[in-house]
């Protein structure tokens, strides 16, 4: 099982803070586990439309779409952070 995780607005469009799943198989990078999300919902769609502006860390890394998530005990999901 793999606990995703989703922050700021992708929390509010998807109407939840967490969830554990299985990931599908033939799952392989952060791009592919969104495309797949993508598919779960229009709350999933539109939290994800957008989704190059997304960010992900995988097991508390920050990591790039292209990202293996192999054996990721935790994967989460952010907009891009502004600082003041």
């Amino acid at each position: 099982m793999t606990r995703l995780l989703y922050f700021a607005w992708v929390k509010e469009k998807t109407g939840i803070a967490s969830e554990d799943i299985q990931l599908p198989g033939g799952i392989a990078t952060v791009a592919e586990l969104i495309a797949w999300l993508k598919t779960r919902g229009p709350e999933f769609e539109n939290a994800f439309a957008q989704e190059e502006t997304i960010r992900a860390a995988v097991d508390q890394m920050h990591t790039k779409a292209d990202a293996p998530i192999a054996g990721a005990k935790e994967i989460a999901f952010f907009p891009p952070v502004t600082g003041g």
